[in-house]
């Protein structure tokens, strides 16, 4: 599967929101706010799926003055059958969609978590630069269905509310379904979107 012959283009989560919820890692894209979605397609079937949105909680303090500066790719995953080269070119579209249609995007911000084995190749390749590792956290393991969640994920609130995902959580925590992991530090990746403004 050759890498120019990728099609992506803007979508709606609907379009995507399964085949990434299955294929992912994270396996869920609970909590996540959503800002882009992307699809790939090859022969107009369905092989990958992109997410942008803003940072958890108010991450984006270390990075910019607004939060609006800023997006992280929250969710990316081709199938295997796709090119080495396939992500960077997925990111690079994705990249200059959001640079052409929003003013406000300074810069993306991705993580890559070593946990799952991950160093951010793919964002070296896409000439993002490295900026050092996030904190150690800690993260639950379902035992039942095997997901993990951050810790994060049990304090997410909506005005005020816990949201119902996250009562689930709570209420799994509660009942012994929820085993505690050490997670260690992410790789953090930056690009900075160049702007063309008026002085």
């Amino acid at each position: 599967m050759k890498a120019r012959d990728l099609v992506i283009s803007i979508c709606s989560v609907c379009d995507i929101k399964n085949f990434i919820e299955t294929n992912h890692y994270s396996h869920n894209i609970n909590g996540v706010k959503i800002s882009y979605c992307f699809k790939v397609e090859y022969n107009n079937q369905l092989v990958g799926g992109v997410i942008f949105g803003a940072l958890s909680t108010t991450a984006w303090k270390k990075f910019s003055n607004s939060e609006k500066k800023v997006l992280e790719l929250r969710r990316l995953y081709l199938i295997d059958e796709a090119e080495k080269n396939s992500e960077s070119r997925v990111i690079g579209s994705c990249l200059r969609h959001i640079k052409k249609n929003d003013e406000n995007v300074e810069l993306i911000v991705s993580y890559a978590d070593p946990f799952y084995g991950h160093t951010g190749h793919i964002y070296k390749a896409s000439n993002f630069i490295y900026v050092g590792l996030s904190g150690k956290d800690k993260g639950y393991r379902h035992t039942v269905t095997g997901k993990m969640y951050h810790s994060r994920a049990l304090r997410t609130k909506y005005k005020g509310e816990y949201k119902p995902f996250v009562k689930k959580l709570r209420q799994a925590l509660k009942d012994g379904l929820l085993e505690s992991v050490d997670l260690p530090g992410k790789h953090c990746f930056v690009f900075k979107l160049k702007k063309n403004k008026k002085k």
